[in-house]
């Protein structure tokens, strides 16, 4: 049988990467989702290419007018909505002398503030519908540490973290689990600029600073979008119905908590 038959689920950041991962593992469990991005385009294309089951949904999680529009757009189209994931997300680096209130602003807005009111506005559907459901919060191995020249990203993932067992703590009396996944290095064209930065502050080849992070990792192999679908289903299934506030490593051995 498959784990998330009759489910349905809204995922934003799912244009590509780990969100459009996390969508085509969800309805192959037999799930329907809806892909939000804020490239309206992109998720056209990747809902598309995903079959009926998927539902294009543009959303700036930024703008709370996108959020409610949104959500509205994806509980209208599928009836429903029993499980979301919070991916979208950015990333910058600097050091701290460098670092700008604009930039720290637009990595908060999305990381931080998109998170908790995407995740507010899954809660309220939930609770009015009365039936309980999943959220799944993208947190990092950035938001166990500080790292030198990293400050506002791993700030951003150590909230996300904080959020999840807040709100966890909150939710779980109207049956709602929150958690969250705290990946590593994962592979993917977003490490393009990832390597870029580390390639201007750290001066590095291009390439150079994928290659050691990749090394660096006790598995031996930095991480794929597909090494983080098992975590996303087994919390969003019943199987984890008794896990509540948890924020789960899954990097090949990068972290131990």
């Amino acid at each position: 049988m498959k784990r998330l038959a009759g489910k349905t689920a809204l995922i934003t950041g799912a244009a590509r990467g780990i969100g459009l991962e996390f969508a085509r593992a969800y309805i192959a469990e037999g799930a329907t989702v809806a892909l939000a991005d804020i490239n309206a385009a992109a998720v056209a294309s990747a809902a598309e290419s995903l079959g009926p089951q998927a539902h294009a949904i543009p959303m700036d999680v930024t703008r709370q007018e996108s959020i409610d529009a949104g959500f509205a757009e994806a509980i209208g189209r599928m009836g429903k909505l029993d499980i979301l994931i919070n991916n979208a997300a950015l990333f910058s680096a600097a050091p701290i002398v460098e670092i700008t209130r604009a930039d720290y602003e637009r990595i908060f807005s999305v990381n931080v503030a998109g998170t908790l009111f995407c995740l507010q506005a899954a809660a309220r559907h939930m609770i009015a519908r009365g039936q309980g459901g999943k959220i799944i919060n993208m947190a990092s191995q950035a938001g166990r540490r500080g790292e030198s020249l990293v400050a506002v990203y791993c700030a951003s993932k150590a909230a996300v973290i904080s959020l999840t067992q807040s709100a966890g703590l909150n939710l779980i009396a109207h049956g709602i689990n929150v958690n969250a996944i705290a990946p590593g290095v994962v592979d993917g064209e977003h490490w393009d600029g990832v390597d870029a930065f580390f390639a201007k502050y750290e001066g590095k080849a291009p390439g150079q600073k994928k290659k050691e992070v990749g090394a660096a990792v006790p598995y031996g192999r930095m991480g794929t979008a597909a090494d983080l679908t098992g975590m996303a289903i087994f919390l969003a299934s019943s199987e984890a119905d008794y896990i509540v506030a948890q924020t789960y490593n899954v990097d090949g051995g990068q972290w131990m908590s």
